[in-house]
């Protein structure tokens, strides 16, 4: 079974996985970009179906700023202790 058959059957789910977010209301298309998972799940589409809605190495760098951005706030947020019971 194609990967195209069983994003047909999905359907009923609101993911963008197998579907460009151009289906989306322009509200909603803006709202996807300010989640990084979303340049994840496009990275994704890119391997398997070779498209995407943004370019692939911009999501990339997308995906590597918001890792380096949150393992530096893990990191800061350990050595301040915060909430940590001694």
């Amino acid at each position: 079974k194609s990967a195209t058959a069983s994003c047909r059957r999905s359907r009923g789910s609101i993911s963008t996985s197998c579907y460009s977010i151009h289906s989306l209301p322009p509200f909603w298309q803006k709202l996807s970009h300010l989640n990084p998972f979303f340049y994840m799940i496009d990275g994704f589409r890119y391997g398997f179906f070779g498209a995407s809605d943004f370019p692939p190495f911009a999501s990339l760098a997308v995906v590597g700023l918001s890792l380096l951005g949150l393992t530096a706030a893990t990191l800061w947020l350990l050595k301040s202790g915060y909430k940590l019971r001694g």
